[in-house]
């Protein structure tokens, strides 16, 4: 025969007295602490993006390819626009990868705007070691 207790909820779990140690009472919530941690690992986080933003994400120097075309075995033609700020220069890398993902090849190219102009568009024909797949730019920074 089993003990009904009018206290004990149905379908709650009974434990033999003194068996499993002391039940804890449900601890109390620290909304303040959350709230801190939370604010704390946002700022952390906003700090090492702008970081890194700063670091590796210069909008100034974007690039972006328009088309690559005349593919043979040995070449591959890229025309690519880069922003640049007003007047000035860059070094663009670009290269060429064959259909496996293999670089077959890798060139800096300078680029120059004119007065004035803040976009330029360029052709470059790249000299391969194999028949490419595809030519990208890969970045562009300011002159060293």
């Amino acid at each position: 025969m089993t003990e009904t207790h009018a206290t004990i909820p149905p379908g709650a779990p009974v434990f033999p007295p003194g068996r499993y140690g002391r039940r804890r009472e449900p601890g109390r919530r620290r909304p303040l602490l959350t709230v801190l941690l939370v604010v704390v690992s946002v700022a952390a986080l906003t700090a090492v993006s702008v970081r890194l933003y700063r670091q590796y994400g210069d909008p100034t120097y974007d690039a972006q390819v328009i088309t690559y075309t005349d593919i043979t075995d040995n070449q591959v033609v890229v025309d690519f626009r880069v922003n640049l700020p007003e007047g000035g220069s860059a070094v663009c890398l670009l290269r060429a990868r064959d259909n496996a993902g293999a670089e077959v090849a890798r060139e800096e190219v300078p680029v120059t705007a004119t007065e004035g102009q803040r976009q330029v568009t360029v052709r470059h024909r790249l000299t391969t070691t194999a028949r490419p797949f595809i030519g990208e730019v890969v970045r562009c920074r300011p002159p060293a």
